[in-house]
């Protein structure tokens, strides 16, 4: 399927389901939500799905992300903040939310450089210089091609691996995934299943604090 049309369909999807999870959202009780974030675990997490930290961490944290969304590269150092100060605890799993025009093009630049070892490396080469390829959330893709020089990478296999059929499957896994979770934003956290009570960086911190207690006590 061709990648304009794999979108076209993932649109539709995503509006049907944001309804529709907007309906179900204002009609559960909070007092569910454990019991929502059990049952959706699994559309949490997928095989596919980058990950960085020990596998068998005790507190997990999924984020939907956007390259070219500014708050998640604003975010992004935060992340890495939370691990670092709680070595071998915390496994960050990547789930792509590429809702700006173009940015699909920008994740499969991320998942080839993935095909290569690279993908950190890449991603956080492109938060970094996001202003300059991404001016005003529009992302220009012929510009992001000078800030990957000197991660080692095979360009032109890149370009090449990028076009790849399974890449676009990703994305739309992705997608739904997010839409089944109302993910309407980015980026768009969940610790241990549980989505963040609000948003913003205190909230992160303390749902990561109260998973951490929470293992704690389960050991």
């Amino acid at each position: 399927m061709k990648r304009h049309t794999l979108f076209a369909a993932a649109a539709v999807a995503l509006l049907l389901a944001f309804a529709i999870g907007a309906w179900l959202y204002g009609q559960t009780p909070t007092d569910r939500a454990p019991e929502l974030a059990a049952d959706k675990r699994a559309l949490l997490e997928r095989k596919h799905a980058p990950t960085l930290g020990r596998a068998d961490a005790p507190v997990t944290i999924v984020e939907f992300f956007d390259p070219a969304c500014e708050t998640c590269r604003e975010f992004y150092p935060f992340v890495k903040k939370i691990m670092a100060d709680h070595p071998g605890k915390i496994r960050l799993v990547v789930r792509y939310a590429p809702f700006h025009p173009g940015s699909d093009k920008v994740v499969a630049i991320l998942e080839a450089a993935r095909q290569q070892d690279k993908f950190w490396p890449t991603l956080e080469a492109l938060l970094a210089s996001q202003a300059d390829w991404s001016p005003h959330h529009a992302p220009q893709v012929d510009r992001v091609w000078r800030h990957l020089e000197g991660l080692g990478l095979n360009l032109a296999q890149l370009r090449a691996d990028m076009l790849a059929p399974e890449i676009d499957q990703i994305i739309m896994q992705d997608l739904l995934d997010a839409s089944a979770l109302a993910v309407t934003k980015t980026p768009e956290f969940f610790v241990d299943g549980r989505p963040l009570p609000s948003f913003g960086y205190e909230p992160l911190q303390q749902s990561v604090d109260q998973a951490l207690n929470a293992a704690a006590g389960r050991r």
